[in-house]
């Protein structure tokens, strides 16, 4: 399921990027030549920017539907009600608005996500409410809170419309060299096929450096932790995760950069390593 509305929401970004193309053509009268250095650049940066801010802006729908987010309106149970009540005090604490609170049925993990530190929504599994306590549980949320209050989820995207940007304009720049004929003509169905093959290329390497800021601001979002409800919460919840297999916390791969915890692995890790985050809150605690 998460699979499909990955896909819908990938077509409706690409929909939507075209839909605005025409719509500055038409009715505004802006065509972005394409042939220029600087159309390119501008179309470029149209769909760099746009997928990103598109995906930003429709996060929360598609966590609450991709993994099955079950939203706590009303408290049913001591649990729910001292899950609002932590995420309330944390909220308050950080100076961010309230977040929406929700539940996913999964092995312990927990994640947040949201275009605006004031409109977020943090969810948690229900393997880790069964597998921690309070203590440890609310060293998690301290953590996806820091997480909110840093602007993480923007600042990613940001870095994501730029890396895209400049993904998508240096190869068409090198796909239109290769492509072109000696009498200047352009091979246009080759054209295509190298630019996407570039785009491939490159974008791994565009992920990289996704990857390393990624793992810089796990290590903030631990710091935070520690601020908003002490060291201890946060490191045992840690070294328990430590001791269960990696592929068994993962997340979907949409939402692994904002978990708790995701794959963890060379230059495409996403956290680091659950032995080094340790050691850094015991550094950063004084302890």
């Amino acid at each position: 399921m998460s699979l499909i509305m990955l896909i819908i929401m990938n077509l409706a970004v690409m929909a939507s990027l075209y839909v605005a193309l025409f719509v500055l053509s038409s009715v505004f009268g802006i065509y972005i030549d394409q042939q220029s250095m600087s159309g390119l650049f501008m179309m470029a940066a149209l769909f760099g920017f746009g997928g990103s801010f598109i995906s930003l802006f429709m996060s929360k729908w598609m966590a609450i539907r991709g993994m099955g987010v079950e939203l706590i309106k009303t408290p049913r149970n001591e649990t729910e009600q001292w899950l609002l009540s932590t995420i309330e005090k944390l909220s308050r604490e950080a100076d961010i608005g309230m977040p929406e609170v929700g539940i996913f049925q999964a092995a312990p993990n927990a994640f947040a996500t949201g275009w605006d530190k004031n409109n977020s929504l943090v969810a948690v599994s229900t393997g880790l409410l069964e597998m921690m306590n309070h203590d440890e549980i609310e060293g998690v949320l301290a953590h996806e809170i820091s997480h909110v209050k840093n602007g993480d989820m923007v600042t990613m995207t940001l870095m994501q419309g730029v890396l895209n940007t400049f993904v998508i304009f240096i190869s068409r720049i090198l796909a239109s060299m290769v492509a072109r004929d000696r009498e200047g003509n352009t091979n246009h169905m080759m054209y295509f096929m190298i630019s996407m093959a570039l785009e491939m290329v490159f974008s791994l390497f565009a992920t990289m450096i996704l990857m390393w800021y990624s793992r810089h601001r796990e290590y903030r979002a631990d710091e935070g932790a520690v601020d908003l409800s002490g060291p201890q919460g946060i490191y045992y919840a840690l070294a328990k995760l430590g001791k269960i297999p990696r592929e068994q916390l993962a997340l979907n791969e949409d939402y692994r950069a904002f978990g708790i915890v995701g794959f963890l692995g060379s230059f495409f890790a996403s956290h680091p390593p659950i032995e080094a985050r340790l050691e850094h809150i015991k550094e950063y605690a004084g302890a």
